[in-house]
């Protein structure tokens, strides 16, 4: 997936709201909005990917402003409320009748979590609003490959998921759950990012929610990426990747990344269109939840 127009505004604003998150200081502050500008300058071309772009912006914040990880305490306090309505999610998940409805249900409150992100211009949410959009989950399913993807994931012998956002893996917790009752002779592994990157998840987020207790392991990428770069990634998360046999992958970032890649088994894409270029790029309106299957290199 390639930038837009409408990427050079919103990798600027989520830049300058980072800056105010990372540093009180205001001559940093401006010499980061310069070397900001100097960065997209050179490196915002048709060619570019949003969410490379995105990485490059997140290293030169950190060095920058010499903040590690400017959305620390806005993650803690995001895992804390998907918790409090987790509660409300499971009931509403356990409700189904059958395996498949469970899945799907479980699909589609992980994809609401997908609203918990920082900075995207047009794009606010509250933690109050959550209920009301699982409730109507299944009206904004703009793309639904749900019933393969449950086919798929009844066969699989080993599925990674690839959470997103702090808060967000909350609700991932209950998706993993199903997963491990569908792919019952089967193993669920559960990725995070290996450093810091904008308001991602990190081991330390999964484990504040408890993913350690569901899933039967937890790795991490071994880099700060946004989406998914293999060359970036290390070694062992690429072990655990290529040995995969279906992949589920949350958010905006891992549909940008993984879109430009050749694909060699099934993937489902679970998100969130928070943005006209995601939006544009799946031929639907925003604001509307996506679960997209790859079965083969992506083709528009």
């Amino acid at each position: 997936m390639k930038v837009t127009l409408d990427c050079a505004l919103c990798s600027f604003k989520r830049g300058c709201m980072e800056i105010l998150e990372a540093t009180k200081d205001p001559e940093i502050q401006l010499e980061a909005v310069q070397r900001l500008l100097c960065l997209l300058c050179e490196e915002f071309k048709p060619t570019a990917v949003p969410a490379v772009i995105g990485t490059m912006r997140e290293r030169l914040i950190r060095e920058v402003t010499g903040n590690p990880d400017p959305y620390a305490e806005k993650k803690r306090i995001c895992n804390r409320e998907a918790l409090r309505i987790l509660p409300y999610a499971e009931r509403v998940i356990s409700s189904r009748q059958d395996a498949e409805s469970r899945f799907r249900m479980a699909c589609l409150v992980a994809i609401v979590g997908n609203i918990i992100e920082f900075g995207i211009p047009g794009h606010e949410f509250t933690f109050e609003e959550i209920n009301q959009l699982i409730q109507r989950a299944e009206n904004e399913l703009a793309i639904d490959d749900l019933s393969e993807a449950f086919k798929i994931a009844q066969k699989a012998k080993l599925i990674l998921l690839l959470t997103d956002n702090a808060g967000e893996i909350a609700f991932d917790t209950l998706l993993v759950k199903e997963l491990k009752k569908i792919a019952k002779n089967g193993k669920v592994i559960v990725g995070v990012k290996g450093k810091p990157a904008i308001n991602d998840a990190t081991l330390e987020d999964a484990l504040s929610v408890g993913m350690d207790k569901v899933a039967d392991e937890i790795v991490t990428t071994g880099s700060d990426v946004i989406g998914l770069i293999p060359s970036e990634c290390s070694s062992d998360f690429l072990n655990v990747y290529e040995a995969s046999d279906f992949v589920i992958a949350k958010g905006m970032a891992y549909a940008e990344t993984l879109t430009e890649l050749e694909l060699r088994k099934p993937h489902l894409l679970l998100l969130r269109t928070k943005c006209p270029t995601v939006a544009g790029y799946f031929k639907v309106p925003r604001y509307r939840n996506v679960a997209k299957l790859i079965l083969k290199n992506f083709e528009q």
